[in-house]
């Protein structure tokens, strides 16, 4: 083992193991262990991502009226950082929705079950339509909104991608932990 890896090994608290050794005993989990492990761990949902992305463009709206009322720009602010979430918001709902429950990830999952290449494949064009779909309603914006205003608009676009922090460190905790 070269010194770095010794050096983490120790402070990590780890055996020393050299590369090839059999010492590790890593054992198949069994398919009752492999079940109970997937009810304690579940994935997260993405329609999760989604309901955050929603409250941040409200929220994110409502920050921009509030600076209305006060006083510190027109209604196109509050009307252009909305159609910036919506502009995150309405592409990932139909990635969402695309990768739970449209016939093209059925047909994928039939065509090549068990594979990791119809789940990639399935993943690809889904973002794909994504990211045209957002770029479609980025470059529709001024016929949208009346006088729009582009800060107000990447302001929303960026708090509302910043949800997928936020649902990544606010998600349920392992159910059944010690």
């Amino acid at each position: 083992m070269s010194p770095r890896k010794a050096g983490l090994a120790a402070a990590n608290g780890w055996d020393e193991v050299e590369d090839g050794d059999d010492a590790l005993d890593c054992k198949p989990l069994t398919p009752e262990e492999a079940r109970e492990w997937r009810a304690r761990y579940s994935a997260p949902s993405v329609w999760r991502v989604v309901a955050w992305q929603v409250a941040l463009t409200v929220l994110a709206a409502g920050v921009a009226g509030v600076g209305v009322w006060a006083g510190m720009g027109g209604t196109s602010m509050v009307a252009s950082v909305a159609y910036g979430g919506l502009c995150v918001v309405l592409p990932s709902a139909a990635m969402a929705w695309g990768m739970t429950s449209s016939a093209l990830t059925r047909w994928l999952q039939r065509a090549a079950p068990g594979v990791a290449r119809a789940s990639l494949a399935g993943w690809l064009w889904w973002e794909g339509v994504k990211v045209l779909l957002t770029l479609a309603m980025l470059w529709s914006a001024p016929r949208w909104i009346p006088d729009l205003s582009w800060l107000g608009l990447v302001a929303g676009l960026v708090v509302v991608l910043k949800s997928y922090w936020l649902a990544w460190a606010v998600r349920p905790t392992a159910r059944g932990r010690a």
